[in-house]
């Protein structure tokens, strides 16, 4: 009988992003998969491993006494439940005054999507939440704009932004 076969992540995971733990976890099972990890024990060991500190008491509970079956799954589920924004606290952040900052408009826009996300936002709401965030300049172009989906209008506004805004007009 041959011995099992063991195998290693090669590379390290990247730090826990406490603000997108689904992702996080996305890119944990891509190096999994990579390097041929099936183990669920495997898997439940390599995330514990690479938890921060204050990640880690979040879940301390399953890490001290791990469930018999199912441990990475638990663990990761439960990260992911304990870490995400809930439902009443990502409608307060999309309804809240939640600036553009210095992100494109379509970067925004996948923001707010990520946070309707679950909610049943309609994109004619997206729509308005997204234009009601932009530079004057460009909701002054936009607002005409009424059919345009909320990717088009995203796009239009990252177009508009890029062109030099003039701040004094040329005199003669």
């Amino acid at each position: 009988m041959e011995p099992p076969q063991v195998y290693r992540v090669s590379r390290k995971l990247p730090p826990f992003w406490a603000d997108k733990p689904a992702v996080w976890f996305a890119q944990a099972e891509s190096q999994f998969a990579l390097a041929h990890i099936t183990s669920d024990a495997t898997k439940f060991h390599y995330i514990v491993a690479n938890l921060d500190s204050r990640y880690a008491a979040e879940v301390d509970d399953i890490i001290t006494n791990p469930p018999t079956t199912g441990t990475y799954k638990k663990l990761k589920n439960q990260l992911i439940n304990r870490l995400s924004l809930s439902e009443e606290q990502r409608v307060r952040k999309l309804l809240g005054r939640e600036e553009l900052g210095d992100r494109k408009p379509s970067q925004f826009l996948r923001h707010l999507r990520s946070l309707a996300s679950d909610i049943g936002i309609k994109p004619r709401l997206l729509r308005s939440l997204l234009l009601q965030r932009l530079r004057l300049h460009v909701q002054a172009i936009l607002q005409g704009q009424s059919t345009l989906e909320p990717d088009q209008m995203a796009d239009m506004a990252d177009r508009i932004m890029d062109v030099p805004l003039l701040t004094s007009m040329p005199s003669v």
